[in-house]
């Protein structure tokens, strides 16, 4: 297991067909990085949202409001601090950019998991549920659906398949092992990106290095030392690079390593 610290959140968009197998995933999902993450997990179901305000049945027309009170949801439940699935079609490439923006927003990671469950089979298993959607949806929903071709972002961390006969307990387990290790990569890059001073900073550097270096060669005595003078000032600047260092005494530090190094 690949521990991280407490505060790492993120966000889990899964895509894929009406009665392709999502909220069985989700569901299993939520208590596995529940245990691997020791955080606390929200699952985002607009299906519940849909029962909760318009308990009536469905109606297309109640559908934008649904949409914008799942969105609100992730995003709630994120700033919470939450780990937050989005167990929702999102069969349009826009639908995903919206949560895209939202973790965006908020600087956290989010992993596109596709279920890959094949047409056919939704329509067999919606037909043994009884039909809660009418095969016309599914259908549409198929038709419509937005291939992850467009944009770079738009692309699967994990395809899962439930017609394949894949043990979705490992396959769960590996998952979570690969997103942790993912997340703390990033996190080193991160933090390797923070100690590399700005370019200001280096372009700061090499100016009063330069201008020093000037100084030094306008007198005769240190001409025979050019070379490694500017040997030196090239060592300086490379040996800073990574550093954290006050602009103000990037000048006295130079002085000092010239002198260390060659007495001048």
């Amino acid at each position: 297991m690949i521990l991280l610290n407490n505060n790492t959140n993120f966000l889990i968009i899964l895509v894929g067909l009406p009665a392709s197998g999502k909220t069985t995933f989700a569901v299993k999902l939520k208590k596995k990085l529940e245990s691997y993450f020791q955080k606390k997990v929200k699952i985002i179901d607009p299906d519940r949202i849909r029962d909760q305000i318009f308990p009536n049945g469905f109606d297309f027309k109640n559908e934008p409001l649904i949409r914008k009170k799942n969105v609100q949801s992730v995003r709630n439940q994120l700033i919470k601090g939450h780990i937050v699935i989005s167990d929702d079609l999102n069969y349009y490439s826009s639908m995903r950019h919206d949560l895209k923006l939202i973790a965006d927003s908020l600087n956290i990671k989010f992993f596109i998991i596709h279920i890959t469950t094949p047409f056919k089979l939704c329509l067999k298993r919606n037909e043994e549920r009884g039909k809660p959607i009418p095969d016309e949806v599914i259908h549409n929903i198929y038709s419509k659906f937005d291939n992850f071709d467009k944009y770079k972002w738009d692309t699967p961390f994990e395809t899962y398949d439930f017609a394949k006969d894949m043990d979705l307990s490992q396959f769960l387990e590996t998952l979570n092992n690969k997103i942790a290790l993912y997340l703390k990569e990033r996190k080193k890059s991160k933090e390797t990106l923070q100690n590399i001073p700005s370019t200001s900073i280096r372009e700061k550097l090499e100016l009063i290095t330069r201008k020093y270096v000037g100084e030094l060669l306008k007198n005769p005595n240190n001409h025979s030392s050019k070379e490694a003078i500017l040997k030196y000032r090239k060592s300086f600047i490379k040996s800073r690079t990574d550093e954290d260092f006050e602009v103000n005494k990037i000048l006295e530090d130079f002085k000092r390593y010239l002198h260390k190094n060659l007495k001048v």
